[in-house]
């Protein structure tokens, strides 16, 4: 599970829904400087994260010239959806709601999706009309289905959302696995799982133990592409990940010290190695 530093955003970062045609969805967004505009970054959490996951990244891109938004995913943390139907949680329904968020931030976006995030975003991209848009960064996100030690931990999880209530699950997992040490208050993070829609877990924890390789498709998408994990990450191994990036032909970076959530394990360097790539623009001939 990701652990945010805080649930709070800082000075200068917004929070409220984002209206789409596909309904509203939370939000946090930060803007840059006026007159300093060079693009718009969509970021997408993973899975049984939320849009804090990026919080402190957002005012360094902001910083640096781009407008960063965040977002709860329909059925994530803020972002209301069906507790009990898993139909609007299909991947292609999540992927639709991808690109009406797209539309309403605007102009042509960068896409980063961060572990299940970034499984919702390469189809996004696979569905998206040509230049919707600017790029893609797969950020802790494999080729295919997670690995089989973390299949049978998702397997667990869905099979205990079917019998339990949220705050049972919650207290389950907190016995077989005790939260680290963090400066973060867990109420917060137990308030945040509650407020996921357990159909939401459900669906997308399956989708995560089958989905299948789509890297030849994604590969063919003239878009230029960004792949960036930890230097260790036991969801998808990291032999996994570079092979990924080799066969995407994606700029590949690696950060030093962090493991499946770069964005909170080192978010400096994150930031940093985020904007040089979209600052880079795409490779020319």
């Amino acid at each position: 599970m990701s652990r945010p530093p805080t649930f709070t955003p800082p000075p200068g970062v917004h929070a409220g829904p984002l209206r789409t045609a596909r309904g509203d969805f939370a939000a946090l967004d930060a803007r840059p400087p006026a007159g300093q505009a060079k693009g718009t970054v969509l970021l997408l959490p993973g899975f049984t994260g939320s849009k804090e996951d990026f919080i402190t990244l957002l005012r360094p891109i902001a910083e640096a010239g781009y407008r960063a938004v965040s977002v709860d995913g329909r059925g994530q943390y803020e972002s209301e959806g069906p507790a009990k139907d898993e139909a609007p949680y299909a991947q292609d329904e999540l992927a639709r709601d991808v690109l009406a968020q797209s539309e309403a931030v605007g102009g042509t976006p960068h896409l980063l999706g961060h572990s299940l995030g970034g499984h919702i975003a390469r189809a996004a991209a696979l569905r998206a009309p040509a230049e919707t848009f600017a790029s893609l960064t797969l950020m802790s996100s494999g080729p295919a289905a997670i690995s089989p030690s973390q299949q049978d931990r998702a397997k667990m999880l869905t099979d205990a959302l079917a019998v339990l209530s949220m705050a049972e699950a919650w207290a389950a997992m907190q016995a077989l696995d005790p939260p680290e040490d963090t400066d973060l208050d867990g109420d917060a993070l137990r308030e945040r799982w509650l407020r996921h829609s357990p159909a939401q877990l459900i669906a997308t924890g399956k989708q995560l133990c089958a989905e299948p390789d789509r890297v030849a498709e994604l590969a063919a998408l003239p878009l230029h592409k960004h792949v960036i994990s930890g230097e260790r990450d036991d969801t998808w191994p990291i032999a996994w990940i570079d092979d990924m990036a080799a066969r995407l032909h994606a700029h590949r970076t690696v950060i030093t010290g962090a493991e499946h959530s770069p964005n909170t394990d080192r978010p400096t360097e994150t930031a940093a190695a985020l904007i040089d790539f979209w600052d880079r623009g795409p490779a020319r001939p």
